[in-house]
């Protein structure tokens, strides 16, 4: 049930790791990007931060995606691991050593046992989250759940259905991106219409590495290379480029109507059956459309994602942005005296955030601010948030009028309008419908028209 320790440099986590991206810098403490007028000091990312009492946690899975997870709940100040959980002992004595006050398991019904762990976090293999997931929302627990849901439609919705059932329970889904504040500040950018009409957007990420691991015992080297076989991997759509091709998805607030794959084994030729080089054409309403390639065959150019508008394109790359202004563009205001870059034949607007507002304007220029946070440790903060939200808010009403299941909800409704952002069983379901479709496309070298009833919980 464990996640496998791949080195950093294979981890599927690690653009992700770096990947906070700037966001509309200082001076839109400035101008007004949308309507509504914003505080003087908006150029600033909005902080979400833990509150409340602490919620201790269990972690199912201690491979490097799950000591992660470990690492930076260690790291919160209401968040203590007091229970890890994995069949393989190697795996399971690191996750101790991380979390070294927990109580170690390797049945996670086990864990899920323990009354005093109350949220769980599940970084194990996809194609084993619908079991651990199912019984975790059973047991009461609250459950963050690694992102695809699981490596089929039918296992993502069974765990959708019963997150939405268990209303008593905070479900969240590894979208981290989503509460990456500096994210939310460049969704409110693209959505104010600062880059004009979306006419199309680009994604790509390239590392030349082969996803496999090796092992002395057969067995384990089979289990281990899980993302190798087609039977139960979502490929390098489902496995990476899930996440930038949500974020792109949530900036233009739309679902795709439709997906074109190709894809094949260009370079890892080892018995695999996973393409290591894949390119997926997403279709979205209005004619925009997504271009995105991933392949393990060649590192050039790295990761970025890219947002064309008939006033401006937006490129986001590690933990920047920038924008590239058409000539025929209205001015916003800002932009005269932001820092510029140069690329190629292009001059790039830099958006950078934690800036001050004079250093952004450039009358005094400076270095970016320092990136101290990532999108992980941001989401984790939200799921303590909410998961605290959500105990308490079910502890009052239930004391105050009793265990009616409609009142309960009303009341839970009310709480969530002020809830820390994150991607709930909603978010995830869909993002993991288009994952998988995608996939199939990509296998089948073939277009794939969405349907509405693949989207229904």
């Amino acid at each position: 049930m464990q996640r496998d320790d791949i080195a950093s440099d294979l981890s599927r986590r690690e653009f992700l790791r770096g990947g906070s991206l700037a966001s509309i810098m200082a001076a839109l403490g400035a101008v007004e990007i949308r309507a509504q007028e914003k505080p003087k000091d908006a150029a600033a990312p909005t902080q979400y931060k833990t509150i409340g009492p602490p919620v201790k946690c269990g972690v199912i899975g201690c491979g490097q995606q799950g000591r992660d997870i470990i690492n930076t709940l260690m790291r919160l100040p209401n968040a203590p691991v007091v229970a890890v959980c994995d069949h393989y002992e190697a795996f399971l004595k690191r996750g101790k050593e991380a979390a070294p006050d927990a109580e170690t398991f390797t049945d996670y019904q086990q864990l899920l046992a323990k009354k005093d762990v109350q949220a769980v976090l599940v970084a194990t293999p996809s194609h084993q989250h619908r079991e651990i997931a199912l019984a975790a929302l059973k047991a009461n627990k609250h459950v963050y759940c690694e992102i695809p849901l699981a490596h089929t439609i039918e296992d993502a919705r069974a765990i959708a259905q019963a997150a939405k059932a268990s209303y008593k329970s905070n479900f969240q889904t590894g979208l981290n991106l989503r509460s990456d504040p500096q994210r939310r500040f460049l969704l409110e950018f693209i959505r104010g219409g600062a880059a004009g009409t979306t006419v199309k957007m680009r994604g790509q990420w390239h590392k030349k590495q082969s996803w496999r691991r090796a092992s002395p015992n057969p067995d384990r080297e089979k289990e281990i290379n899980w993302r190798l076989n087609r039977k139960i991997s979502p490929g390098l759509i489902g496995e990476i480029g899930i996440h930038q091709v949500d974020v792109l998805a949530w900036f233009i607030n739309a679902r795709p109507v439709s997906v074109t794959g190709f894809g094949g084994i260009a370079h890892w030729r080892d018995g695999r059956d996973v393409p290591d080089s894949v390119t997926a054409v997403f279709e979205f309403p209005a004619q925009a459309t997504l271009s995105y390639e991933c392949t393990l065959a060649n590192s050039f150019d790295s990761d970025y994602e890219m947002l064309f508008g008939s006033d401006a394109a937006v490129m986001l790359r590690g933990n920047k942005a920038w924008m590239f202004k058409e000539v025929d563009s209205p001015l916003l205001g800002w932009e005269v005296y932001a820092r510029k870059d140069d690329f190629f034949k292009e001059t790039g607007i830099a958006l950078v955030a934690n800036a001050t507002k004079l250093a952004a304007q450039g009358a005094n220029p400076v270095e970016d601010a320092p990136f101290t946070n990532t999108p992980l440790s941001y989401a984790l903060e939200s799921f303590i948030a909410n998961s605290n939200s959500t105990g308490a808010g079910v502890e009052d009403f239930l004391s105050n009028f009793g265990d009616n299941e409609a009142g309960v909800r009303e009341y839970l409704a009310g709480i969530a309008k002020n809830r820390a952002p994150a991607a709930g069983w909603q978010e995830g379901y869909e993002a993991t419908v288009t994952a998988l479709k995608a996939n199939e496309a990509v296998l089948k070298g073939q277009k794939i028209t969405f349907q509405k009833e693949w989207f229904e919980v």
